[in-house]
């Protein structure tokens, strides 16, 4: 049997049709040398995401701390309450609390707690410091893995 012709037209369609399948196959390959960029660019915008409502949460963790001891003189002299307050609000998140002793300031000036100022013009404050170990999904250069925020509060008289 003798091979069949092809028309110019069927010629035309059949090397139309090649052309098409190369340009698949480059998309394809295309893909898969982008495609692994990509994750790693997504992964990464999640991690930071993740960091970023870390800090939120110890932050959010010393005011709630912060917040307790401003209620009075007498939660302000309650250290344990204040730090059960901060861990309570970080939702596990937290490795320290820390709570100073309560701190004075004299018509503005910083100062410790002395007797010199006159009582109407001393003001107390409460100041905690919430620390957490934040775990990246890769270790970046140049950000920490601890996290540490200090809040300052006055407290009510």
């Amino acid at each position: 049997m003798r091979a069949r012709r092809c028309s110019a037209s069927e010629a035309g369609r059949f090397s139309q049709r090649r052309g098409l399948a190369a340009e698949r196959g480059t998309s394809l390959l295309e893909m898969a040398l982008v495609l692994p960029a990509l994750l790693l660019l997504l992964l990464g915008i999640i991690d930071v995401g993740r960091y970023a409502q870390f800090n939120i949460e110890v932050a959010n963790a010393a005011h709630a701390g912060a917040q307790y001891g401003a209620q009075s003189p007498i939660t302000a002299a309650d250290t344990t309450g204040i730090a059960n307050a901060a861990v309570n609000d970080a939702q596990d998140i937290l490795t320290t609390s820390q709570v100073s002793s309560s701190a004075c300031m004299c018509n503005g000036a910083g100062a410790a707690c002395t007797f010199t100022c006159s009582s109407a013009d001393s003001v107390t404050y409460v100041q905690v410091t919430t620390t957490g170990m934040f775990r990246s999904l890769f270790g970046y250069v140049g950000v920490p893995s601890s996290v540490s925020k200090t809040v300052n509060m006055r407290v009510s008289d």
